[in-house]
């Protein structure tokens, strides 16, 4: 990912979508939402234009969620798989949000070297 400087209203930059559910109990009802993360994660690994899905949580708040990188147009939202934590959970996140991607870069991911 860089720089997108001739980006234009009809070109389609980097995008990211992050969603959350607010959850008080989410101690409760973190072994449900893991149990399904690989099935779930089988599905979301064919859909056109995803460049990668992550899902989160932050128990120190009680939030779970996911964002997730489009290198592409996401498609409508009935072409998409099944949303299993709305199911799950039972109720709309607390927050969905879409943002365009202004500048990004790539950390530097090579282990040390070790020394002799």
């Amino acid at each position: 990912m860089t720089d997108r400087p001739d980006a234009d209203a009809d070109s389609c930059p980097v995008r990211v979508d992050v969603t959350w559910w607010d959850m008080p109990e989410l101690d409760e009802d973190l072994a449900g939402l893991r149990s399904d993360l690989a099935q779930d994660g089988q599905v979301w690994s064919k859909v056109p234009g995803l460049r990668a899905k992550l899902w989160i949580v932050d128990r120190e708040h009680g939030r779970w969620g996911a964002v997730m990188i489009w290198d592409a147009p996401r498609p409508p939202i009935e072409q998409l798989p099944p949303n299993r934590a709305l199911e799950l959970i039972g109720r709309p996140p607390a927050v969905r949000a879409s943002f365009d991607v202004e500048h990004a870069v790539d950390g530097d991911v090579t282990p040390p070297r070790s020394e002799p």
